[in-house]
């Protein structure tokens, strides 16, 4: 009886055993469903993506899930122009873990370097991609392997492009298409990507035909494709949008922007709808259609302020998240009696960031700067001098002296660059660009040019237009709009009244003072 007895319980162990073991796998073979499941939705439907990843980050409990669900969520966020959220679960520590797969840290290091480039991190997002680079090289190859690299190739195009380096981009996207001639074959989006990253190109050169060309390979490899990705549907359409704006066929940009807006509400893309109401604002300004111009420009600033906002926030996010990983390398190799000390160390820096972005929050913005008008180099004296205005000065942020002096040797090249004209530069941007943080760049800037950050701006896009009014006889003749366009403003309104806040008389005024000048030279020189 005994013997029966110690059977059967062995048995009954047997079984249990096997049953938790089929559970374990069921579990896991519906994990991986639904992980399959997000994919598919990612950029259809990034809102259904989203619950399904985030029900997956709950409950799970192996690392390679973990990053796998993070991987998800940051790229649905991306989808939905969310980078603060896509950059918690992109840079989450957890993603770190030596146990997740390189396929899974590859893709990672592509989002981190997509993410810091979108926000001009552009040193940290060539650090990402030299990691991905490293991490590929030890793959077995195949064409899941290609991918990657097309991948991390196509996303050096895109930095080149923002960064309007369309020379180096052509060139790389040229060596692509030849190094991955047999995969591009049978790989549409990658080959896609190829092509829209070539239109790209050729617009920034003003070489609008070749654009054209590339534009249409792109729609026709959209069209064939199963996948309803309305995320570069609304890219792709935009795209098209402001090349036909460019080459001032309205119509054509006004109904491909429409198609874009539409896709782009669906994702709910904040950025890819301030990009696009933007630019359906200049097209009705160009076409004159004013009433249009003014709904679509009233959107376009209204979307404009919460970008930017979340754009500063997110660089902030990231130099904290940088900074508290270097603080973190450091204490790894420190002994364990110093740990409490960068502790502390760390939490006084925290409380004094804090401290002073409330400081800076609850300031006043300044007044305008004294007007200039010192850089207008006419003659005769008809210009009335600009009385300088006496305003308090602001308070200002501790900041050591060889970070300032950095900064402001920053500053000095940038004034020397056209990276001013850029639409898209913001306080935010620029300091993305600097490594450095707003409330620094802020300070330094206040402190050396006592100006804030977008007066000071607008000074560089005026004297620019100035210099070219004054130099190149062509732009006497151009309309107001396309000055506007010209020094970075998106309509004439903002132009003009930015150009009078500071020179004292309207840019209307001032080229009918140049043409008098030229006139009278011409009259004495005769």
């Amino acid at each position: 009886m005994a013997h029966k007895g110690s059977l059967y319980y062995k048995n009954i162990r047997s079984i249990c055993i096997w049953i938790s073991l089929i559970a374990v796998f069921f579990s896991y073979s519906q994990e991986n469903n639904l992980i399959t499941k997000a994919k598919e939705l990612v950029y259809s439907n990034p809102d259904e993506s989203l619950k399904i990843a985030d029900h997956l980050l709950s409950i799970s409990q192996e690392p390679e899930q973990v990053a796998l669900s993070n991987l998800l969520i940051a790229k649905a966020q991306i989808v939905k122009g969310d980078y603060n959220e896509a950059i918690v679960h992109a840079f989450d520590n957890r993603n770190l873990s030596e146990s997740i797969t390189k396929n899974t840290q590859i893709e990672l290091n592509l989002l981190k370097a997509q993410l810091s480039r979108s926000i001009y991190l552009d040193k940290q997002a060539k650090s990402f991609l030299e990691k991905g680079q490293l991490l590929v090289v030890s793959l077995p190859q195949n064409s899941y392997k290609d991918s990657l690299q097309c991948l991390i190739k196509l996303e050096k195009i895109n930095m080149y492009n923002e960064r309007r380096h369309s020379d180096e981009a052509i060139a790389l996207i040229e060596n692509t298409e030849n190094q991955f001639n047999t995969f591009l074959k049978t790989n549409t989006t990658e080959k896609r990507a190829l092509y829209l990253a070539k239109e790209r190109a050729y617009n920034n050169l003003t070489q609008y035909d070749s654009a054209v060309v590339y534009i249409e390979k792109t729609l026709t490899l959209l069209s064939s494709t199963e996948l309803n990705d309305l995320y570069q549907k609304a890219i792709i359409y935009k795209e098209i949008g402001y090349l036909y704006l460019q080459k001032e066929e309205f119509s054509k940009s006004e109904e491909s922007l429409l198609i874009a807006s539409r896709f782009a509400e669906i994702i709910d893309n904040p950025i890819l709808l301030m990009e696009i109401n933007r630019d359906l604002s200049i097209c009705y300004l160009a076409s004159n259609q004013n009433t249009k111009h003014k709904i679509y420009n009233d959107k376009f600033l209204s979307l404009n302020s919460d970008v930017e906002r979340s754009e500063q926030q997110a660089v902030n996010l990231l130099y904290t998240l940088f900074s508290n990983q270097d603080k973190d390398f450091l204490m790894d190799k420190e002994q364990v009696h110093n740990n409490y000390l960068y502790l502390l160390i760390a939490g006084l820096l925290l409380v004094l960031l804090i401290g002073t972005y409330v400081i800076l929050k609850g300031e006043a913005k300044k007044k305008r700067h004294k007007e200039i008008i010192n850089y207008l180099e006419i003659v005769n004296d008809k210009y009335v001098k600009i009385k300088p205005v006496k305003k308090a000065k602001p308070k200002r942020i501790a900041l050591p002296e060889e970070t300032e002096k950095l900064i402001l040797s920053k500053l000095k090249r940038f004034e020397s660059s056209k990276k001013f004209l850029n639409k898209d530069i913001s306080l935010a941007v620029l300091a993305g660009q600097f490594d450095t943080n707003t409330k620094y760049l802020s300070s330094v800037i206040n402190k050396h040019y006592d100006d804030n950050f977008n007066t000071f701006i607008n000074k560089l896009r005026v004297n620019y237009i100035i210099d070219k009014l004054k130099n190149d006889s062509n732009y006497i003749n151009y309309k107001i709009s396309v000055l506007a366009e010209e020094s970075g403003y998106s309509s004439h309104s903002s132009f003009a009244t930015v150009f009078k806040s500071i020179i004292g008389m309207s840019p209307v005024t001032f080229i009918n003072m140049i043409q008098k000048e030229r006139k009278a030279l011409k009259k004495k020189d005769q």
